[in-house]
């Protein structure tokens, strides 16, 4: 079934409900990284429809229509815990891990000697891989993963923009008062005053609680622009600012989160070109999305938006067998020849012998309603990876609802299990989905919020008689057991 909804600028765009597909129009979308593409694919022109497949924030914050960052508080006790959640984070991440969170902020300048979220992932990879990768993207011994991988104008990197989602939402940072008589910040620009972009709306839910102030401000703490001199994954310096006081981060809406959309992108593009390290790839990602709150720019929602952005584009990449076959499959090996060129060894050896991507960015401190998001190895990877698919909210959309893997979704596992046919890995990633209810659980019964890729792609699973398969567990090594 086709049901026709305006699109940009007046023009048609197709949403395949019965298919769970949600695709832009090809006329109304000019996609990032492809318009001076030398070669064209299906897919350049079929990006995921952001505003349909997050219809259901308006549950819980309904715009005013204008892109003014006012609206109506549709649920409180979201939004709240929305609120709660992101002081939290801001005022419990370690120093280190606000030095990361500047750093994941950061895209790459026009003359090169910067970098950005497809280069910061690096860490996912180890300490001998993540260095060498690192290297290869700067020095040009990558040119193919480059220019896919990139959050400024790669293929797959910056396939979507979250422009059109955010005006949309319209939704107001945690950062901006609530108070719009509050005094401005010296520095800031003029069009970023609070009796100018302010979160009024939130006021009211806001007032009485711990985590905001006697007007109902929100206490976030601003981190001061630094210089990164460490040169981990740049020869040059480089300056960090979060951008609080300008004009694009003010004014601009927080659902989706545009970072942790490009941190998706990226962090799924490497996952699916080196699966072996999948789960630590996706773990660091979410990470990145994370830190977007460390800086107080962005709430749990948006960042869980961000992800299911970053999900539904590559899923769309990967399903464009052209694509896949011209640009995703020479990058992978173009990576795998580089590794194994670089460390003498196998990946699989070189894996082995490395130490393990971790993180720690609370201190060992617990998240109210959840845990430290401590990673210390794959398994924990994989559980910090499914805390942050959900941050603890509670389930208040329907239950028990039957596996609904979107369309192409299973195309993501096409390198995590290349004997596995599609509905095999249909069935992976149903088996391995999250509950139904949460939040952003809510598109015509066909939900990306539910997708655990990290525990799919870290899945031991059984072939079964008759090609059924069974997951038999996950956070540890993928792998196919065939029944004899």
């Amino acid at each position: 079934m086709t049901i026709k909804t305006p699109g940009p600028r007046g023009l048609p765009r197709a949403r395949r409900v019965g298919a769970c597909v949600l695709l832009a129009a090809s006329l109304a979308v000019a996609v990032p990284g492809t318009a001076h593409a030398a070669t064209s694919y299906p897919s350049d022109t079929t990006p995921p429809d952001l505003v349909s497949l997050l219809s259901g924030y308006t549950s819980y914050w309904a715009s005013s229509g204008v892109n003014d960052l006012h609206g109506t508080v549709k649920n409180a006790t979201v939004l709240q815990r929305d609120d709660a959640l992101t002081v939290w984070i801001n005022q419990n991440a370690t120093k280190q891990q606000q030095f990361k969170a500047l750093q994941d902020a950061e895209y790459q300048t026009t003359d090169g000697t910067a970098y950005d979220q497809s280069v910061t992932v690096s860490t996912a990879l180890g300490s001998v891989l993540g260095p060498l990768y690192v290297k290869g993207r700067t020095s040009g011994a990558l040119p193919l993963t480059s220019a896919l991988i990139n959050s400024s104008n790669g293929t797959s990197g910056a396939y979507v923009s979250t422009g059109t989602a955010k005006a949309a939402f319209s939704h107001p940072r945690p950062y901006l008062p609530s108070d719009a008589s509050a005094a401005a910040v010296a520095g800031d620009s003029a069009d970023c005053a609070p009796s100018k972009v302010n979160g009024s709306s939130q006021q009211t839910i806001r007032l009485g609680k711990s985590y905001a102030d006697a007007k109902g401000n929100l206490k976030i703490s601003r981190l001061a622009p630094v210089t990164d001199t460490t040169h981990q994954f740049s020869p040059a310096d480089v300056t960090l600012d979060p951008g609080y006081g300008t004009v694009g981060i003010c004014t601009g809406g927080s659902f989706p989160s545009g970072h942790t959309t490009t941190a998706y992108e990226a962090g799924i593009t490497l996952a699916t070109l080196l699966p072996e390290l999948a789960p630590e790839i996706l773990a660091r990602a979410s990470e990145a999305g994370n830190n977007r709150i460390v800086l107080g720019v962005h709430y749990p929602l948006d960042i869980m938006g961000g992800r299911i952005d970053g999900e539904a584009a590559l899923a769309a990449r990967w399903s464009d067998k052209t694509y896949r076959t011209k640009v995703l499959e020479p990058a992978r090996q173009e990576l795998l020849s580089y590794f194994t060129k670089t460390t003498g060894t196998s990946l699989a050896t070189a894996i082995k012998h490395q130490k393990a991507y971790t993180s720690n960015p609370y201190g060992g401190r617990k998240m109210p309603g959840g845990t430290a998001q401590v990673v210390t190895d794959r398994k924990s990877a994989v559980k910090v990876y499914r805390e942050r698919m959900t941050y603890g909210f509670a389930r208040s959309g329907a239950r028990n609802q039957k596996a609904s893997v979107p369309t192409g979704a299973e195309n993501l596992l096409i390198t995590t299990f290349p004997t596995l046919t599609a509905a095999q890995r249909v069935s992976v990633l149903a088996q391995t989905r999250i509950a139904s209810g949460y939040p952003l659980d809510s598109v015509q019964g066909c939900s990306w919020e539910r997708l655990n890729l990290a525990a799919a792609t870290s899945a031991t699973v059984r072939l079964e008689r008759h090609g059924k398969v069974s997951v038999v567990s996950t956070g540890g090594t993928a792998k196919v057991l065939r029944r004899h």
